[in-house]
């Protein structure tokens, strides 16, 4: 028991001490540009298997990209939950 909560401190110290670099744009992606991305996930899904494309913009202006991202994924979820069975 002890030997397993030894090695997930020693993970969580190494994820501490992780960074992400300082973003180089002027103008980072924001709300409208989360919801955009949520709403065409499906698709860039699809073409990540066949491409480079990334699904999630980095860097990103945080809280209010996140919030549109989720607001668009929940479209797809919405309509895939509410279809007839």
């Amino acid at each position: 028991m002890v030997r397993r909560f030894g090695w997930i401190g020693l993970v969580a110290i190494l994820v501490g001490c992780a960074t992400q670099p300082i973003p180089a744009i002027a103008s980072l992606p924001g709300f409208f540009s989360g919801l955009l991305h949520g709403f065409l996930i499906l698709f860039s899904l699809i073409a990540s298997l066949i491409v480079d494309v990334r699904i999630y913009a980095f860097p990103n202006s945080g809280w209010w990209y996140d919030f549109g991202y989720f607001l668009g994924i929940s479209v797809w979820c919405g309509a895939f939950a509410t279809r007839p069975r």
